[in-house]
């Protein structure tokens, strides 16, 4: 889980700052040696403010160390409740890698999502997304599949918080992208239409004649921005998540990060006007109704 792998580099960096053993700052923490281990990889592992005020004192940390510490100790906590929580009772539909996908996006005040060929998850019907399931998994049984769904139709619920945002670009090629069959692709266009007109989505349309197309070149992405830690209110960094050839990939480095944001200004300047993407959309639904 991201928030642990940041609070195991914070210990880290101030442990050998101070010139402490793994072994001196387990004795501090009052755990075994293995447990401060895991805490520093980031693995999962008991985390209480009375040890993590005790490992500040011993690494000599300041106000804002210690306020850093704190803060992420109690976002792993609160994640800990999400691990008994509603997507991972799903276990079959959402994998342990994907877990932390579905915290990020329970998490995040602001998701940005870049598509080349498809609609975003957010943002998909029920129809869509089970015609993905289908290409991908021909041999799914039916209960996953419906299972999978379900799951997809309870993360869509964040669209109904008042302090979350949607930003969805997508390559104008996905309109035409007859996902399901053309009865499928007419439903799901409809559905964009609709969810475009909520004041916490925005969905815009990248055109295929567009001067910039750095986005074909990055390929897909989602950057999430966080709010800030809930005590000392200090910002949290962004998050990165794309889908390679190997899995799943999650960029935390700040230099990365920054270049991804800088994409997704590019992108941005290339897109339609919502008003003039969600006239794409329109015009791509009625050629289908027509043939």
């Amino acid at each position: 889980m991201l928030p642990r792998r940041a609070l195991g580099r914070q210990l880290r960096k101030m442990r050998l700052r101070e010139g402490i053993t793994q072994s001196g700052a387990a004795r501090v923490a009052e755990v075994s040696p293995q447990s401060y281990g895991r805490l520093e990889d980031g693995r999962q592992t008991k985390v209480t403010d009375l040890a993590m005020n005790a490992l500040c004192n011993a690494f000599s940390s300041t106000d804002e160390e210690r306020s850093i510490v704190l803060d992420l100790a109690q976002v792993i906590r609160k994640s800990a409740k999400f691990d008994g929580g509603w997507w991972l009772s799903q276990r079959v539909s959402v994998s342990n890698s994907f877990s932390d996908f579905v915290t990020l996006e329970e998490s995040a005040t602001h998701v940005f999502s870049w598509e080349t060929c498809l609609v975003p998850g957010l943002l998909q019907t029920r129809e869509y997304r089970r015609a993905l399931l289908w290409a991908e998994f021909p041999e799914m049984p039916s209960h996953q599949v419906e299972s999978t769904l379900d799951v997809v139709a309870r993360r869509q619920q964040l669209l109904n918080k008042a302090d979350f945002h949607f930003e969805g670009l997508i390559a104008e090629s996905v309109l035409t992208t007859a996902i399901g069959g053309p009865a499928v692709l007419a439903d799901q266009l409809s559905h964009l239409l609709e969810v475009s007109h909520r004041p916490n989505v925005t969905m815009r349309v990248v055109s295929r004649r567009a001067n910039d197309q750095v986005g074909v070149v990055t390929g897909p992405f989602v950057l999430f921005d966080l709010p800030p830690m809930p005590t000392s209110r200090l910002r949290q960094a962004p998050v990165v998540y794309m889908e390679g050839h190997f899995g799943r990939i999650y960029l935390e480095d700040e230099s990365d990060v920054a270049e991804y944001a800088r994409v997704r200004e590019r992108i941005r300047r290339t897109a339609y006007s919502e008003e003039d993407s969600g006239a794409l959309v329109l015009a791509a639904l009625k050629e289908l109704n027509n043939e």
